[in-house]
C-alpha cells in the first residue's frame, strides 16, 4: 500500500499565523514553494496560504502585505491527511475539496506536503487523469 508519507514532499514548514504576508512571500521564495500551512500558537494547522492569496487577496485589494498577517488570510476549515493514509484517501480528500496541495500530519505535527508535482511523480497516468478531471473540471464550473 502506498501512503501519503510515501509520496509527500518532506520538510514542509509552517508560517505562524502572526507573521506578515511579506515574510510569508520571502519564506515561499526561500523554500521554492507556492503555499505554506498556517499554524496557530499551538502549532496546529489553522489554514493554508498560497502565493495567489497574497497577490489577489492582499496586494490587488490595495492592502500592505507588511501589515496583513497570514492568520487574517486563513479561511474555512483546513484540510490535511495523516501520513499513514492510503494514496486513494489522499486523492479522495483532494478531489472532494478541490484542493491542489495537502498538508501531511503525523502525531499532530506537520511532516510534509503533497502537491500536484508529488502526485505526478508517484501515481499512475490513470490516477492522475481522474484526479485532474475531478479537481479542474469541477473548479471551472464553479467560477
Amino acid at each position: 500500500m502506498t501512503t501519503a508519507g510515501d509520496i509527500m514532499h518532506r520538510g514542509a514548514q509552517w508560517i505562524p499565523a502572526h507573521e506578515t504576508l511579506d515574510r510569508a512571500a520571502q519564506l515561499m521564495r526561500e523554500l521554492g514553494v507556492g503555499a505554506l500551512p498556517i499554524s496557530d500558537s499551538n502549532e496546529r494547522l489553522c489554514g493554508i496560504l498560497t502565493d495567489r492569496d497574497i497577490v489577489v487577496g492582499c496586494v490587488a485589494m490595495g492592502h500592505d502585505p507588511a501589515k496583513v498577517t497570514a492568520g487574517e488570510m486563513a479561511q474555512g476549515t483546513p484540510r490535511w491527511i495523516d501520513s499513514g493514509a492510503d494514496v486513494d484517501d489522499v486523492l479522495h480528500e483532494m478531489q472532494e475539496h478541490q484542493i491542489r496541495r495537502l498538508p501531511v500530519i503525523e502525531n499532530k505535527r506537520l511532516v510534509g506536503m503533497i502537491s500536484e508535482a508529488d502526485l505526478a511523480r508517484h501515481l499512475t497516468d490513470e490516477q492522475i487523469a481522474g484526479w485532474a478531471e475531478s479537481v479542474y473540471a469541477r473548479a471551472s464550473t464553479t467560477r
